[in-house]
C-alpha cells in the first residue's frame, strides 16, 4: 500500500513576500488616489493578517510590518499634526469672517467680499476633512455635542455640514433650552402622551422615503393637539390651510375635516414635503423644503431670486447668512432642529 503523498508546502518566504508586497501594492494605491492616511491604516490591517498566522515562520514578516508601520506612523503623526494647526488656523479665518457678518457694520460690496473669502476657507475645510488621516485622528475631538449632532443632521439632510453660520448654532441651543424650560410640556407631550402619534408619523414618513426625523415638524406645528382653530385659518398636526390640505387630496368641508386625522393628514403633508424637495434641487433642498412648509414656497423663491449669484441662490446656509428669509423662518427651523436633537437624545437634556 502506497503512502499517501503529502501535498506541497509553500515556503515560508513566500508567505511573508506575499504579505509585503499585498501591503506595498495597498499603499501605493492610496498615495496615487491621495489619501495618504490610508497607509497606516493598511500597514496596520496586514500586520494583523501576519499575527494571525503566528507561527515561528512569520516572526521575520511580523518585525517587518512592525519597523515598516513604526515609520509610517511617525509620518503620519507629523502629518496630523500639520493638518490639525492648519485647520485650526483656517477656522480662526472663518470665527472672524462670521463676526464681521453679524456685526452688520459692512455694506453690500464688503459682505460679498466676506463671503467669498468664508467660500474659500470653508472649501479648504472640506478637503481636509475628506482626507481619511485626518477623519481618523480628528473625529473624536467633538467638543460641542450640539454642533455634532446639527452637523450629523445636515449631513442626513444632504446639506452642506461645515458652513453652518454661529447664528444657527447659537439659535438651536437656545431653543433646546425652551425646551427644557417655558416649553417643557411640548416636548414632554411629544416623547410620552403622543409617543405612539410621533412615532407613526415617522413610519409614515419612512414609508415616503423622507427623512422620519421630519416627524419633530409636528411638534413644533401644533405640539401634537389636534384640533381646528378656525374655519379658515390652518388646523390639525400639520396645520394645513384649507386649500393647501385640498391641494394635497384631504377633505376639508362642513362636515368633514381630514386635516384632524393623523395618518391622512401625514401622507398629505409627506406629498407636499417631497414635492417642496424636488421643486428646489439638490443640495440645501430639505433646508428649503423646510423653510417654504414655514413661509410657503413663493416666498422662499422670491428669497432666492434676490441673491445674484445662481450658485448660491440654492444654498440655504447663504440666504440665511445675507439673510434673505425673513425672522420667522430663521427662528422657526434652528426650532424644528433643536427638537430634533432632543427627540434623538432625550436623557442628555432630561427627558429620560
Amino acid at each position: 500500500m502506497e503512502r499517501p503523498t503529502n501535498p506541497p508546502k509553500s515556503s515560508a518566504g513566500e508567505k511573508h513576500k506575499d504579505l509585503l508586497e499585498e501591503a506595498v501594492l495597498k499603499a501605493r494605491m492610496a498615495r496615487r488616489s491621495e489619501d495618504g492616511g490610508e497607509t497606516t491604516v493598511i500597514m496596520r490591517a496586514m500586520l494583523d493578517k501576519a499575527l494571525h498566522r503566528s507561527g515561528k515562520k512569520f516572526k521575520v514578516t511580523i518585525a517587518i510590518l512592525l519597523i515598516a508601520l513604526t515609520g509610517v506612523g511617525g509620518y503620519a503623526t507629523w502629518t496630523l499634526l500639520y493638518m490639525k494647526r492648519e485647520k485650526t488656523d483656517i477656522d480662526t479665518q472663518i470665527e472672524k469672517i462670521e463676526a464681521q457678518l453679524q456685526s452688520g457694520a459692512a455694506d453690500s460690496w464688503e459682505i460679498e467680499q466676506l463671503l467669498e473669502r468664508l467660500d474659500d476657507y470653508q472649501s479648504q475645510a472640506r478637503g481636509l476633512q475628506r482626507n481619511l488621516l485626518y477623519r481618523l485622528g480628528a473625529s473624536s475631538q467633538e467638543k460641542d455635542f450640539v454642533e455634532a449632532e446639527i452637523k450629523r443632521l445636515m449631513k442626513e439632510f444632504g446639506a452642506e455640514e461645515y458652513s453652518i453660520p454661529p447664528e444657527f448654532k447659537e439659535q438651536v441651543s437656545r431653543f433646546i433650552l425652551r425646551y427644557q424650560g417655558p416649553d417643557r410640556e411640548h416636548m414632554e407631550r411629544a416623547l410620552r402622551r403622543s409617543r405612539g402619534d410621533l412615532e407613526s408619523v415617522r413610519r409614515y414618513l419612512k414609508r415616503d422615503t423622507l427623512p422620519p426625523d421630519l416627524a419633530y415638524m409636528v411638534l413644533v406645528e401644533s405640539a401634537f393637539i389636534s384640533e381646528s382653530s378656525s374655519a379658515q385659518g390652518p388646523a390639525g398636526y400639520w396645520q394645513f390651510t384649507p386649500p393647501t390640505a385640498r391641494a394635497y387630496g384631504l377633505t376639508v368641508d362642513e362636515d368633514v375635516d381630514e386635516r384632524l386625522d393623523l395618518e391622512k393628514s401625514t401622507q398629505a403633508a409627506g406629498r407636499y414635503i417631497r414635492e417642496l424637495i424636488l421643486d428646489f434641487g439638490s443640495g440645501s433642498s430639505v433646508m428649503l423644503a423646510l423653510a417654504a412648509y414655514n413661509i410657503g414656497p413663493g416666498k422662499v423663491k422670491r428669497a432666492v431670486r434676490s441673491v445674484k449669484d445662481p450658485i448660491k441662490q440654492r444654498n440655504f446656509w447663504h440666504l440665511y447668512r445675507v439673510p434673505a428669509l425673513p425672522a420667522e423662518t430663521r427662528e422657526y427651523i434652528p426650532k424644528t432642529i433643536a427638537s430634533i436633537i432632543i427627540g434623538r437624545n432625550p436623557k442628555r437634556f432630561g427627558f429620560g
